[in-house]
């Protein structure tokens, strides 16, 4: 009894295993969870390219990208419902929202124009085409590409969402980008401005960004190169951490002990020493503190850094 008991186990096992080879095959089972480096990616002009979703080549490979979490208004008339929820969004027209989908595309080509970066994980990004379409973050030489459609009013804060391989929880990158939209909402660019007349109004980029070496893939716990650039045409600029951009300056203009954790902006934050943008959109990210001593428990601030920027707060 126990012989026949533990062959059918067995044969339970193998048929368990074949049907995950057969998943697999026929691309059901996703195994793909690794994020992917695509460098010295080339922008490849097609009619149905926008400001989210393009062609590209790599290497001697050609692909659809779609960018994880900005949605560029539509650039024709193919998707009225889309169109008319897009206009109810930026408080606009539906023809304007064909004209910001428009300007956004052509952003887009503008910023890809340049050599740039993929990272993906092969994820599939409905689309019109026949050709397969994946989700995306895409690095330019001017920082994140949905961080740039959105700081300029290009695109909304929407969409699939993921983190970053730099970060370990996508609500941190949705509200960067949040404020980014809040940002270009109150000056008035893009699509918030096109009944001013501001709708080719470009803001300045303050993007911090990752970049990952020659076809490295990033791995839990590696730290990618981080850049920065001061302007939308700047060329970025080495630096061994997000904060150091600020470090030079920050002791004199932040008083020790004077930043409230629960109520400093995100340019109050980058002026204490050891931190940068993704480590300000953190710590926003985690409130309430019960005191600043609650900063140990944000992602990415060690014990080290603690030490360092602690005495900035009450």
């Amino acid at each position: 009894m126990i012989s026949r008991y533990s062959n059918r186990l067995r044969l339970a096992r193998i048929a368990l295993f074949g049907a995950a080879v057969l998943l697999c095959a026929t691309g059901y089972l996703d195994a793909r969870d690794d994020w992917t480096v695509l460098e010295n990616c080339r922008f490849i002009s097609n009619p149905a390219d926008d400001g989210d979703s393009f062609h590209v080549s790599a290497g001697a490979k050609e692909y659809i990208f779609r960018l994880y979490l900005a949605d560029a208004p539509e650039t024709d008339e193919m998707n009225p419902v889309r169109i008319a929820e897009q206009a109810k969004y930026f408080a606009i027209s539906a023809p304007q929202v064909i004209e910001v989908g428009q300007a956004a595309k052509e952003f887009t080509r503008e910023k890809l124009s340049q050599p740039f970066t993929v990272l993906t994980r092969w994820k599939g990004a409905m689309g019109r085409s026949k050709m397969e379409r994946f989700y995306a973050f895409v690095r330019t030489k001017d920082g994140d590409l949905s961080e740039q459609l959105v700081r300029n009013g290009l695109a909304r804060n929407y969409g699939f969402r993921a983190a970053p391989p730099e970060s370990k929880n996508a609500r941190v990158e949705v509200e960067k980008l949040q404020q980014f939209e809040a940002q270009a909402k109150q000056e008035k660019i893009g699509a918030w401005g096109i009944n001013a007349g501001r709708l080719n109004v470009r803001a300045p980029s303050t993007v911090v960004f990752a970049v990952f070496t020659a076809g490295e893939k990033p791995r839990p716990g590696s730290t990618p190169a981080i850049y920065s650039s001061a302007s939308a045409s700047a060329t970025p600029t080495p630096m061994s951490s997000a904060g150091e951009a600020k470090k030079s300056h920050a002791k004199e203009k932040t008083p020790l002990g004077k930043i409230d954790i629960n109520t400093a902006t995100e340019k109050e934050l980058t002026t204490v020493p050891g931190i940068g943008h993704v480590t300000a959109a953190r710590i926003i990210a985690a409130r309430p503190f019960h005191s600043a001593d609650d900063l140990k428990r944000v992602s990415g601030i060690g014990d080290k850094k603690y030490m360092l920027i602690r005495p900035y707060f009450q």
